[in-house]
């Protein structure tokens, strides 16, 4: 494709025509799939699903070639292809994507696979430092708060004792007789001595 030689795909695992495997399925190297798989499939080469083929599960491979159906979502990061007979009913994740015409996809595409890894990576990044930040940030509002609590103590003491003139009449006379009381004790002090 586009004057490149494509590579040769060796197959290391065939599920034949009329073949019924119930449950996940995994290879190591390439597969091809012309049978029923009703599970999750891993392929670590690419995966081939032929005309007759169909998978009822989720796929992970690096690259997909799908002619017939695959209920589940597809992970595919170098490549996802969707020849003119496949019907593919679930998202697929994937750095490159060919669908042929007439093929059938029902879902959504994200085009690079890394992307959600990145996306989740900065958001956890993102709330750590948030907490970190709003911990210092909460620590800063305290000692804020605390200093000008003791700036108003301080200015509380230096502040000048009220004259009897700035002292309203009600209050002055309330405090008349705790005066004389206090003066009458200091003269039997002093009387005392």
């Amino acid at each position: 494709m586009f004057g490149k030689k494509e590579e040769e795909i060796k197959l290391t695992t065939l599920i034949g025509e009329g073949a019924e495997v119930e449950g996940n399925f995994s290879a190591l190297g390439s597969a091809r799939i012309d049978g029923h798989i009703g599970g999750n499939v891993s392929v670590e080469g690419t995966l081939i699903v032929g005309v007759s083929g169909r998978i009822s599960g989720d796929v992970n491979a690096d690259a997909v070639i799908v002619g017939g159906e695959v209920a589940g979502n597809i992970i595919a990061p170098k490549k996802a292809e969707l020849t003119n007979t496949a019907k593919v009913l679930g998202d697929i994740q994937t750095a490159v994507i060919v669908i042929d015409e007439h093929a059938v996809f029902q879902g959504k595409c994200s085009m690079d696979p890394a992307e959600p890894d990145k996306k989740a990576a900065a958001l956890a990044e993102k709330a750590a430092n948030a907490s970190k930040n709003s911990a210092k940030a909460a620590m800063d509002e305290v000692l804020k708060d605390a200093a000008p609590m003791s700036k108003v103590e301080n200015s509380l003491q230096d502040a000048p004792v009220p004259a009897e003139t700035d002292v309203p009449r009600e209050e002055a006379a309330q405090e008349a007789p705790a005066q004389e009381v206090l003066t009458q004790e200091s003269t039997t002090q002093g009387a005392t001595t």
